[in-house]
């Protein structure tokens, strides 16, 4: 016989490759051996259709499509710090990186138990453990919006949970709308899905509040769902009962269901109030999307989770059972974060939480104060979170093209590093992170008030300016 390829096929129950246009040889009887016994049919060699001649790997349009716009922008700026200063970076939106913000004894020893008790070493359910999703839904639950079980998905971490409402939602060649500035995951998963993503505006006069009329405007027929951060990231500001009331009379009027991403739910200001969506929601679905990463301070820790939040029954059971086979691609989130999960919800104790949001504030007010009398800086004072947002009045930096630009030499002059608004698509501020210690804090202001006296010039005034 010569060396091209041949394919068998076997009579019976054998699967045979429709695809495959082949030349049958002469049929012979065999005997195929198996692991339930010998299976007897009829066997004809069959010649395979050629295939490539040369080898040719390439990516997929998945990942051709993705691109994460923070790294697309970090990655293309030249950052040499001054020798001379230490770096302080203010941009990485992990409160862990300098080890003042450990989370609770209590967290740590829910892990140390879940670990010792060897009940958490295999695989849980794709959508999580009953237990663990009890505990989730018993801590979130309120009579307005009531939870039980069945109505939480545990994820790997939020960032997972935004990726499966995102996907069973949409569709290729949907829209979603997203908040501009904002997080700038939802448009990395969107656009590698093949959705479109229409940015609403945020208002930096109003404390960031949504302009809702340019938000209604962008919505179509093939709207999907709408994405509303709150608290924010990137802003840190808080929106009250009323504007969230005002934004599901939009989604309402429209029928386009709510992703809400609260990973910063209850991390408020003391005299602000955070209520969930949900909450306030009677006939508008809601997903919302949260996890430990942030209130508890372990963002490696990879648990999130999806709370859903039906309305009339406009989710229904395909909504629900398309969660569940989404999950079912990486078969859910860590068990051992699984197993200690229970008594992270149930005995983390509010001095912890108080004392985190007592820090995030005070070095929210440190940065506010200090920069509000800084020529050519406009910062935004924020309700909640860990970020805090600063306009450059680019007219009085006439040096530098835009934020990027600003944000390096920044980098070059003072090693100061704050984040360029550009990676949020709202060009001409840059965003700080007020998990620093304090006193890191205090010095970064100091750098970045000497930069901007160093670089700031008065406003050219033209002529028609002069004739009035």
């Amino acid at each position: 016989m010569d060396n091209k390829s041949y394919s068998v096929q076997v009579n019976g129950n054998g699967v045979h490759d429709q695809s495959v246009a082949s030349k049958r040889l002469k049929p012979a009887a065999a005997t195929v051996k198996g692991e339930h016994g010998n299976v007897k049919g009829s066997l004809s060699l069959t010649k395979a259709k050629s295939r490539r001649q040369r080898w040719e790997v390439k990516p997929s349009e998945m990942a051709n499509n993705t691109l994460n716009p923070i790294r697309a922008i970090v990655d293309g700026m030249e950052l040499t710090p001054n020798p001379n200063k230490p770096m302080i970076s203010l941009s990485i939106g992990d409160p862990t990186v300098f080890g003042n913000l450990p989370t609770d004894n209590a967290v740590l020893q829910a892990l140390k138990d879940a670990i010792d008790s060897q009940k958490y070493n295999g695989y849980a359910p794709s959508v999580g453990y009953l237990k663990s999703r009890q505990a989730v839904a018993h801590f979130y639950s309120c009579p307005e919006a009531p939870l039980e079980a069945e109505d939480v998905i545990l994820a790997s971490g939020c960032s997972q949970a935004i990726d499966l409402a995102i996907s069973v939602l949409c569709n290729p060649g949907d829209n979603i709308l997203v908040p501009c500035p904002g997080f700038s995951l939802y448009k990395t998963l969107a656009v590698s899905m093949g959705i479109e993503v229409k940015l609403y505006n945020l208002l930096p006069e109003k404390s960031w509040e949504v302009d809702l009329q340019q938000m209604e405007s962008l919505i179509d027929e093939r709207t999907s769902c709408m994405i509303v951060t709150n608290p924010s990231n990137p802003c840190g500001s808080v929106f009250s009962k009323e504007h969230l009331q005002k934004i599901l009379q939009v989604a309402s009027r429209h029928c386009v269901p709510i992703l809400a991403d609260e990973i910063y739910s209850d991390m408020v200001f003391p005299g602000c109030s955070c209520p969930s969506m949900a909450s306030l929601s009677t006939d508008v679905p809601v997903l919302s999307c949260s996890g430990l990463a942030k209130r508890w301070l372990v963002p490696g820790w990879r648990m999130g989770w999806i709370l859903i939040h039906d309305r009339n029954d406009v989710f229904g059971s395909k909504i629900r059972q398309g969660l569940v086979k989404l999950s079912q691609r990486i078969l859910g989130a860590c068990t051992i974060i699984q197993g200690a999960l229970e008594s992270i919800l149930n005995n983390t104790p509010q001095s912890f939480y108080s004392s985190t949001i007592g820090f995030l504030q005070t070095n929210s007010e440190i940065c506010f104060n200090e920069l509000s009398t800084v020529p050519g800086l406009n910062p935004v004072m924020p309700s909640g979170a860990m970020y805090l947002m600063v306009g450059i009045d680019m007219n009085h930096f006439p040096e530098f093209k835009d934020d990027v630009d600003f944000t390096q030499q920044l980098v070059t002059e003072q090693s100061v590093f704050c984040l360029p608004a550009s990676a949020f698509e709202y060009p001409n501020f840059f965003r700080i992170v007020v998990t620093v210690p304090e006193a890191m804090m205090v010095e970064a202001c100091a750098r970045i008030r000497e930069f901007c006296q160093r670089h700031h010039r008065p406003c050219r005034r033209n002529s028609n300016d002069l004739d009035q």
